[in-house]
């Protein structure tokens, strides 16, 4: 519910009694007062969410409170009342930042359809809000293999119901592209969609980041705040890398999947949403439930529809089609003219093993297009795809060894590097283009700082001397 907390500011006690008794059994929060002065003391005090505003009160006019309201950071939407419905009044009222008014004497139908247009159009800006703020990229799958026709066969089934999904795969396969896609294709299409980036919050603020606070709920909440969930209602909402999560959160991540419902932090009411929720995560879930790192019930909750996003190593047949996709991008982007690829440099492409799959091939083509001679296609050499450099890299005390070695990262006869050591090697690279700096390297890399440390703790113990599997990759 985007409205929670109601103003009613009126001189006549009949009316405010009316509709104090209305909102109270729609089970809205309500204050009333006869008078500016009070009213100004509550609005000091309190956030509202809805202010019913009287044009004419004992000590002033209405409209000078809406008014000195406009300005203010924390506003509520405000709806007038006034005796005087002529067409002068009405847009005195909506240029001084009025939502609507309602005309002595009123229905409750009327105030019933004044509450829902402001509640609608309050929801809606929250969600605006919070949308601006992604990063809206590409969001269409690529790619014509055997196994991606299966993902988008198995995408078109499950995105026409409300079923919870499990996505999985390496990083930077695309995972949340097929969230998007099914998404697009739901019956939800047109309705919220909110992505919460699990491993990007710290763990003091990310149950305040899922269900929201109230004024006051900690240090710093100096006003309510609603959650991602409650943003979602109604729609979908993305939990990328859900596997992040610290045990005491899953459980009430376990609640609002099975109750659809919770408070806010430092709240007691409790607020029920229809929301359908697709996860993602690169790590083997199974495994994490035998070591205790995730519940059990949580994960059997999530995993009601899994779907695996094969790594671009087993899908080669898409390379082409992926990196003419990618040198489009980025000729719109740059302003460039590249021409394609060199049937060399093709043969390269789908002859690497791509340890960063979809995501180091796109950064990949954005390099050579950038090295690229204008006009001309790209090269096999402009693509450098023959050596990575590995050196020494000192850390906040912790030295890691230095690595002289250039071999190639595609198999040939006579070297085959495990996918550990290509991992290794691209880390220990884009720690020293930072100069150490881990949270750039984490950004050039495109992992989570977290990530990041875990990857440096098993190279400092020795514990990436056994082959790393895809639910621990980066």
């Amino acid at each position: 519910m985007a409205l929670e907390r109601i103003l009613i500011v009126d001189d006549e006690l009949v009316i405010r009694r009316t509709l104090e008794s209305y909102f109270r059994s729609k089970r809205y929060a309500v204050s009333a007062v006869g008078s500016l002065a009070e009213a100004q003391k509550l609005l000091a005090r309190d956030n509202f969410d809805l202010l019913m505003l009287d044009m004419k009160l004992p000590d002033g006019d209405g409209q000078t409170l809406l008014e000195h309201l406009s300005a203010a950071e924390n506003r509520p939407m405000v709806v007038m009342i006034t005796g005087n419905s002529s067409v002068q009044s009405v847009v005195d009222c909506m240029r001084a930042g009025a939502f609507d008014y309602v005309a002595k004497p009123f229905s409750i139908s009327q105030i019933e359809l004044v509450v829902k247009k402001a509640a609608e159009y309050q929801r809606v800006v929250k969600v605006a809000d919070f949308l601006i703020q992604e990063t809206v990229g590409e969001r269409e799958l690529v790619g014509h293999s055997p196994a991606m026709n299966r993902l988008r066969e198995l995408i078109q089934k499950v995105a026409r119901t409300d079923a919870t999904v499990l996505i999985h795969g390496e990083n930077g396969t695309g995972k949340e592209l097929v969230a998007n896609e099914i998404y697009r294709n739901s019956r939800r299409g047109k309705k919220p969609f909110i992505r919460v980036n699990c491993a990007a919050i710290s763990e003091s603020l990310i149950e305040s980041e899922f269900f929201g606070h109230e004024k006051g709920s900690f240090t710093g909440a100096t006003e309510r705040r609603d959650g991602r969930f409650e943003l979602a209602d109604g729609g979908t909402i993305l939990l990328d890398e859900v596997s992040e999560i610290t045990l005491g959160l899953q459980g009430k991540l376990l609640r609002v999947l099975q109750e659809r419902e919770f408070e806010r932090v430092g709240g007691n009411k409790t607020i029920k949403v229809d929301v359908r929720v697709i996860a993602c995560t690169n790590r083997d879930l199974v495994k994490a439930v035998a070591k205790g790192e995730f519940r059990e019930d949580l994960y059997y909750r999530l995993n009601v529809f899994p779907l695996h996003v094969p790594p671009l190593r087993e899908r080669l047949e898409d390379v082409p089609e992926l990196a003419t996709r990618f040198l489009e991008m980025f000729n719109r982007k740059h302003g460039f003219e590249n021409q394609g690829f060199t049937e060399a440099a093709i043969a390269q492409l789908q002859s690497h093993s791509w340890p960063g799959n979809v995501r180091e091939l796109q950064n990949l083509v954005e390099r050579a297009s950038i090295l690229s001679e204008p006009g001309r296609p790209i090269s096999l050499e402009t693509l450098g795809l023959g050596t990575v450099p590995v050196h020494p890299v000192s850390l906040g005390g912790m030295h890691l060894e230095k690595m002289e070695s250039k071999a190639p990262l595609t198999p040939t006869a006579d070297a085959v590097l495990p996918l550990h050591e290509i991992e290794k090697r691209c880390i220990f690279d884009a720690l020293e283009k930072t100069g150490g700096n881990r949270t750039q390297a984490a950004a050039l890399l495109q992992i989570s700082i977290r990530t990041l440390r875990n990857k440096l703790l098993e190279y400092r113990t020795g514990a990436a001397s056994e082959p790393v599997g895809s639910a621990e990759e980066a």
